[in-house]
């Protein structure tokens, strides 16, 4: 640890990626610059991440265990600054007390911001004897992975586009806040003839930036559109016919089905000109190879959002720029650790949770996520409590205002017998309900995770000593677990120790990556990048040509969506509530909801209490475009209402044409203007995920009349 000078670390303030480098100036304990990272493969630092010290000394941090004095249900919790020890003793006493009482597996745990906790924690639940285990993923990233897994057979969520590439195609994702740091290398590659075809609600700064060619959707419609252009790839002969008939299954049905979206029922739809949608393909058929940039959670927030993103891979697929160098690619030799800095065997996946997932919570109602996810899908959270299913729960990061209808899972949460979160603040949307808050340490004073880029390792180092009585969220798991009886299994909470133990899957330790100090180690891999793996039998376990799916090829239909009753192929289905499907509900709410826009200054319900970036975006905005506006005769910040079928929340209004008109955009995160309040419950049945880029709405002038 840094006393004096310059160290490095890296960046936890937008969500676990993409780790951007960091260089700290010291004057003894204390922080007081930070750059970026010379020679680092992530960065530069964006607004959020050059505001990390007015996080890191915030007067407002959580600097003691708490534990409430008050009943549940009373307007305010009493919180009572409390030992660790106590605590501890607490947390062990109540949790083996449910454990005794109802089973191991009536305990939850959870992760959710930072990601940077998800190995401990999950080694934590399997090894108390519950498999319910979950994330926050299960309504951001799992559903784009699980249509990738039954399309192709792996995980891929698209790729960078490189030297060779001909056309990227970028769906409904706004790098220019989700990833600025990839903005500057996309303007050069347009500089250098590379194509883009953006798809999205909004004028975003992506758009602008970089756009050949902006297809404007009506949220929700991703997979007629996507339905759309394979119809025309195929009538006009502009997909790769070889890689089609040789590599992929459910080509005819998928043909036949794609019939039912010509251009002009296509724009019907989504809004899209046909024109637009006819360039679209030539674009891609003239610039090959071609690859994508897709979204982490956007397309699949859509009570359909599964099929909706299997369609849109189903058009990359016939492309046949699949593992092609400049097309949508995968590392022939990954390492064999995840993005969070863990791996099976640490988490105990191979070990442990083979024998307890017959008692995971979510198995029943949702076969197909509890197929391909270990971690439990959790937006059911206030039946499993009604239902006795869950009966405690342990959280890290937790955040009740990110699930639609955000107060039945308040109520959930404070109808527990226990429950024990971890975090930097107290945050009333979420504390208020739980009954003991524990303080964790932040990026800059702990060392878990690793940073992994490509079959690089960086270790980070504790920068300065934890604030207050803190501690890092990997000690925090590792120490319960001790105290809940499990000493050996974790080390008795010495995280080096843990760390060694899975960084010996790639022939290193601790001591190796501080060797290597700020310049990381890098793990030789075994030979050449290889492209077409499909074709060599690198794909699959059993050594065969083809992918990794029951049919061993690319199932434009599914066997495994069949074989739950599910449609093979990606069908597209009209939103729950649409000018479409529910004309008459749409004269009363005539403009569609897109909520949850990333913006550039803040992650979700984060960040909201820096004074820099909160001069960025002072209070909440609905985005409505002119037409919208003048409509009810609302005027730039005017205060008002938005309403949909399942709730008002105010706000104010920002004009802009940079939406689509009949569209309003809300970010979410605001806890006085908590757009999530408003959101149906309406769920995938195949992922689980909510319906956040659909329904209907209307905006009136505060106080105007019905």
């Amino acid at each position: 640890m840094k006393t004096q000078g310059v160290a490095y670390s890296y960046c936890d303030m937008c969500n676990q990626v993409p780790k951007c480098g960091m260089k700290l100036h010291l004057e003894g304990e204390r922080i007081v610059r930070v750059e970026d990272r010379e020679n680092y493969p992530a960065g530069p630092l964006c607004v959020k991440g050059l505001a990390i010290l007015e996080e890191q000394y915030h007067p407002d941090r959580l600097l003691y265990p708490l534990k409430r004095t008050t009943p549940k249900g009373s307007p305010d919790p009493g919180w009572a600054r409390i030992s660790w020890d106590e605590a501890y003793g607490t947390i062990a006493a109540k949790l083996n007390g449910v454990k005794a009482k109802h089973g191991a597996e009536k305990v939850g745990f959870f992760v959710g911001d930072p990601k940077e906790p998800r190995p401990a924690v999950q080694r934590l639940a399997y090894t108390f004897g519950s498999p319910n285990y979950g994330t926050e993923s299960s309504l951001c990233s799992r559903a784009t992975v699980m249509a990738s897994q039954l399309t192709f057979g792996l995980v891929t969520g698209g790729g960078r586009p490189t030297k060779e590439t001909g056309t990227c195609l970028i769906w409904t994702r706004n790098l220019a806040h989700t990833a600025p740091f990839e903005m500057e290398r996309l303007q050069r590659a347009k500089k250098q003839g590379l194509k883009f075809v953006v798809v999205d609600p909004r004028i975003t700064q992506t758009v602008q930036q970089v756009a050949d060619l902006h297809l404007q959707l009506r949220p929700g419609t991703d997979g007629a559109l996507a339905l759309g252009m394979i119809h025309l790839m195929v009538k006009q002969g502009l997909f790769d016919r070889d890689f089609a008939l040789r590599w992929t299954s459910g080509l005819p049905e998928l043909v036949k089905y794609a019939e039912e979206f010509p251009p002009e029922e296509v724009e019907r739809i989504t809004g899209v000109p046909r024109e637009r949608i006819a360039e679209a393909v030539r674009m891609l058929a003239a610039h090959r190879p071609v690859t994508w940039i897709g979204s982490a959670s956007a397309t699949v927030h859509s009570s359909n959002g599964l099929q909706n993103h299997r369609a849109i891979l189903c058009l990359m697929a016939l492309t046949g720029d699949f593992d092609v160098p400049g097309g949508l690619t995968i590392p022939t030799y990954p390492l064999p650790l995840n993005i969070f800095g863990g791996n099976t065997e640490f988490t105990r996946e191979r070990d442990l949770f083979p024998k307890l997932s017959e008692k995971r919570i979510d198995k029943d109602r949702f076969p197909v996520w509890a197929r391909f996810n270990s971690e439990i899908q959790m937006n059911l959270l206030p039946e499993y409590v009604q239902e006795g299913r869950i009966k405690a729960m342990v959280m890290f990061g937790a955040n009740a205002m990110m699930w639609p209808q955000s107060a039945l899972y308040q109520a959930a949460i404070e109808k527990l017998e226990f429950a024990v979160a971890a975090d930097y603040f107290l945050r009333p949307w979420t504390h208020d309900f739980v009954d003991m808050v524990l303080p964790a340490a932040m990026a800059l004073e702990r060392m878990n995770p690793i940073a992994i880029f490509g079959r690089k390792i960086f270790l980070r180092e504790p920068v300065i000593p934890p604030s207050g009585e803190a501690k890092p969220d990997w000690v925090i798991a590792f120490e319960m677990g001790a105290h809940l009886g499990y000493g050996k299994e974790f080390w008795h909470g010495d995280e080096t120790q843990a760390l060694n133990s899975i960084l010996r899957s790639v022939g290193l330790s601790v001591e190796d990556l501080r060797k290597g100090g700020a310049e990381g180690v890098t793990v030789p891999a075994p030979g050449p990048e290889v492209f077409r793996k499909y074709e060599q039998g690198l794909l699959r376990a059993d050594g065969k040509p083809g992918f990794n799916t029951p049919s061993g090829k690319v199932e434009l239909a599914s066997q495994v969506l069949k074989e739950y009753g599910f449609d093979p192929l990606p069908r597209y289905k009209e939103p729950v509530e649409s000018p479409l499907s529910t004309p008459e509900l749409a004269r009363e709410f005539p403009l569609v909801l897109n909520s949850g826009s990333r913006v550039l200054m803040f992650t979700h319900s984060k960040l909201r209490e820096l004074p820099s970036l909160r001069k960025l975006m002072p209070f909440a905005v609905v985005n409505i475009h002119p037409k919208d506006a003048a409509a009810q005769n609302i005027c730039q910040h005017d205060e008002v209402d938005l309403e949909s079928p399942h709730g008002h929340i105010r706000l104010k209004a920002n004009i802009s044409d940079q939406v689509l008109a009949g569209v309003v955009d809300v970010s979410h995160g605001w806890a006085d203007a908590n757009v999530n309040e408003i959101v149906a419950r309406y769920f995938d049945p195949i992922s689980g995920f909510p319906a956040f880029k659909e329904g209907l709405c209307r905006v009136r002038k505060a106080g105007g009349s019905p």
